[in-house]
């Protein structure tokens, strides 16, 4: 019984590539094998339709960080609280209304709105009220947090192009809304990443709201706990961007976790296409530690914002000042030598569900 072969066209004589419709015939098992091959160009029609499908490289605007979408349950507490540790050009616009559509249906829904900066990156902060939308969704899955990390784009078809790029990778739109302020219409795109990727990758059209140029990268990094680093560095690498580099950090005697001694073994991921860079930490359940305990309050996301101070002990001084304190620290490197550095978590989740971590490097 004949049965069909596919052969690949590298495999066959010249000719035969350039011909149409001619029969490459060979025996196997005493069968004849006939198989009909297309014209070249039809096929190479067919490739480059194939290859359209993929998402292709991210667009520039990546490589920078506009804003950060923060959910929170009430707004009196967090704003105050961040206002006093470096959140500046603080605007409160009072209850907003926005409409648009989440999952594909039409929304309308009111906020309690704030935004600021913390350097060069700006805080969209809202605190929604009760309906149907992704915000009030998150809120009840991880409670107060960053909810999406989110990029600015140029104009509307920028914005445009790139939900295109995304929807040929797979992505859906998770919610678009239009805010109307009293700085101009911001016009949000947020997509459905977070489950695979564990934050929301937000785009905004917003003209009387982007964050001053000249302003300082307050913010060095981004730092997420997660369960698992393979699944996450694959997802975004499908959407075009690089590839997480993961290290495995060892136990060190200096560590401490609420004053008392941790000797803690983990991994850690870093992503530096956009500043500021992302950090991925991968922590064991035990011994006890600020990020299993993080994932036990919040699940996956964004646990905390790295800060770079001149000088660690007296920038912890202040915090406790303001009723802050250690939650976990430790050092990396050669104590006091180039390449070495100390940090340490401060107790600021209570203010918006978000740490920080105070940095110093010795360079």
């Amino acid at each position: 019984m004949s049965r069909l072969v596919f052969v690949t066209l590298t495999k066959l004589p010249s000719r035969d590539r350039q011909g149409a419709a001619l029969k490459y015939q060979r025996h196997a098992n005493g069968a004849t094998i006939a198989l009909s091959l297309m014209r070249t160009s039809r096929l190479t029609a067919l490739l480059i339709s194939v290859a359209s499908l993929a998402p292709g490289a991210p667009p520039d605007f990546y490589k920078h960080i506009g804003h950060v979408v923060w959910l929170v349950h009430a707004m009196d507490g967090p704003l105050q609280g961040w206002s006093s540790l470096g959140l500046s050009n603080v605007h409160d616009f009072g209850k907003i209304a926005f409409k648009g559509e989440y999952r594909g249906r039409p929304i309308t829904g009111h906020a309690h709105m704030a935004w600021g900066h913390l350097g060069s990156l700006a805080v969209d902060m809202l605190e929604p009220q009760g309906g149907d939308s992704a915000f009030n969704a998150f809120l009840s899955m991880h409670g107060d947090g960053i909810f999406s990390i989110v990029y600015e784009m140029a104009s509307e078809d920028e914005m445009a192009r790139e939900v295109e790029r995304m929807g040929r990778a797979g992505v859906q739109v998770l919610q678009r809304m239009q805010v109307d302020t009293d700085r101009g219409p911001a016009v949000f795109t947020f997509f459905d990443t977070e489950p695979r990727g564990k934050y929301v990758l937000g785009l905004v059209r917003w003209p009387g709201g982007a964050a001053p140029a000249a302003a300082p990268a307050l913010v060095s990094h981004i730092a997420f706990v997660i369960r698992e680093a393979q699944p996450v560095s694959d997802y975004w690498q499908q959407l075009g961007f690089p590839a997480m580099p993961v290290a495995h950090a060892s136990p060190r005697e200096d560590s401490r976790f609420h004053g008392m001694p941790l000797l803690l073994p983990f991994d850690v991921g870093w992503h530096k296409y956009t500043q500021p860079t992302f950090e991925w930490i991968i922590p064991p359940r035990e011994p006890a530690n600020c990020y299993a305990d993080f994932l036990k309050a919040h699940g996956e996301g964004i646990h905390h914002l790295g800060l770079p101070v001149d000088d660690l002990d007296a920038a912890i001084a202040r915090y406790k000042d303001m009723g802050y304190g250690v939650v976990q620290s430790g050092a990396w490197g050669d104590v006091g030598k180039k390449g070495s550095g100390r940090y340490g978590y401060m107790g600021t989740d209570s203010i918006g569900g978000v740490t920080v971590e105070l940095i110093h490097a010795y360079n």
